[in-house]
């Protein structure tokens, strides 16, 4: 495919943006490749700057339940936005969301909305700490959480080393509070939980891990944590930024039956736009400003462009209730890939839960960040610039996930299967 006039553009950005992007991914260098830019998207499809047009499996990162520029989505936007695009107050269209949201999900009492998943848990697990008056949290290796300084943390070497910085520019003390363990391990947090004495404030984990490539949670890994929360009275908080509204109308813990007290939401919840929200038990969200002494704000929260756009889309999700048949396109997706590395010899192990998967390329079962990390990243690589050059867009990172919409068609995964039968025996 050509992609001049993306070469060109891109060119052009690298002189304005670190890197020519503005989140780190996009930038292809996972993939050994070279990003397209982005010209328009067509329910299933985008279009590049030249023109060239791909089946997307990545849609906006998961956000994009519906596809790109649902009717119903953009005419909320176009309503909204004709009566101003921020007021700085409350507005209607906020409380409307809210409320579809706790009807979603039994476990949120109350809910507050912020700009984007990454501030949602950082304002999860501060509250959890407010209202605990405890300081360590337990986060799993592979998980991700969004940019805040406290949750970049990864395994220490030594046994009083719980954690140690994984980004440039945050301080040894910023995630001395932040304990690791291990994904779907839950004997791994009680050994955490031991290490705290008295002082766990929370649990936070991705229900279904998303950023490590897609784990489902084992038999008994959730209920486990559950246990140990109850046990310790620390908060148990669901990361469901990515599978809130994608695995099932009340995200992983309709799906697994375990309920926790915060959940963090996004993506999906904000009709394409950006948006965050966390909510839970009625008796830990009143600690929150303006009820009690756990401050946050945000002066976009709850914009009234946001709100109508995400509460056009969940209204969607309510009404067609297109879960089981995104399940469908999802696991002949998943057993078309699965084939296609068969018929190529080579080793290609997909996860899924719902309508996420990723492909691994390794033989071995993936249940967790180490068994994740022994796949082969080169040939996923290889497979990705391989994929792209047929048509067919997959997450330019061999730890992310792809998703499904509903924009999608048996023939799109048709297309893409028979694109993925070719191009895996162009890497063999």
């Amino acid at each position: 495919m050509d992609r001049k006039m993306s070469r060109a553009a891109h060119h052009r950005a690298r002189a304005i943006f670190p890197g020519g992007v503005n989140s780190p991914v996009r930038a292809f260098s996972a993939v050994d490749g070279e990003p397209f830019l982005v010209e328009r998207g067509e329910g299933a499809t985008l279009v590049d700057l030249d023109g060239n047009r791909y089946v997307d499996f990545l849609m906006c990162w998961g956000a994009l339940i519906h596809g790109h520029a649902h009717e119903a989505v953009r005419t909320a936007v176009n309503e909204a936005a004709g009566k101003g695009t921020g007021y700085g107050l409350s507005c209607g269209a906020e409380a409307e969301l809210g409320e579809l949201v706790c009807d979603a999900f039994p476990s949120i009492n109350r809910l507050r909305l912020v700009n984007s998943g990454t501030e949602a848990v950082m304002s999860a697990v501060r509250l959890a700490r407010g209202y605990t008056d405890r300081d360590k949290v337990i986060v799993f290796e592979g998980c991700y959480h969004g940019h805040s300084d406290g949750l970049l943390a990864q395994g220490g070497s030594g046994l009083s080393t719980f954690s140690i910085p994984k980004s440039g520019g945050v301080p040894g003390s910023t995630v001395e509070h932040t304990l690791v363990a291990t994904y779907n391990d839950p004997a791994s947090a009680e050994r955490r939980a031991e290490d705290t004495g008295d002082g766990l404030a929370a649990v936070l984990v991705e229900p279904v891990a998303g950023n490590m490539g897609v784990v489902p949670p084992e038999p008994g890994f959730l209920e486990g944590l559950r246990e140990l929360c109850d046990r310790t009275g620390a908060v148990l908080i669901f990361d469901e930024v990515i599978t809130g509204f994608r695995v099932a109308w009340g995200g992983a813990q309709e799906r697994f039956g375990v309920r926790p007290d915060l959940t963090t939401l996004g993506k999906i919840i904000g009709g394409g736009l950006p948006v965050g929200a966390f909510g839970g038990r009625a008796q830990i969200m009143d600690r929150l400003a303006p009820l009690g002494d756990v401050y946050q704000a945000g002066t976009l929260s709850g914009n009234p462009v946001v709100a109508a756009a995400g509460a056009a889309a969940l209204r969607l999700l309510r009404d067609a209730a297109p879960y089981a048949r995104l399940d469908d396109l999802a696991r002949a997706l998943a057993e078309g890939l699965e084939s296609a590395g068969q018929s190529a010899g080579l080793p290609l192990r997909v996860n899924r839960c719902g309508s996420m998967l990723t492909g691994f390329h390794t033989a071995d079962r993936v249940h967790d960040y180490a068994s994740a990390q022994r796949a082969d990243r080169g040939r996923y690589a290889a497979f990705f610039r391989a994929m792209l050059d047929r048509g067919v867009l997959l997450p330019p990172s061999p730890f992310e996930s792809a998703f499904l919409s509903t924009a999608h068609s048996p023939e799109d995964v048709e297309f893409a299967v028979a694109a993925a039968h070719d191009a895996l025996r162009s890497c063999s």
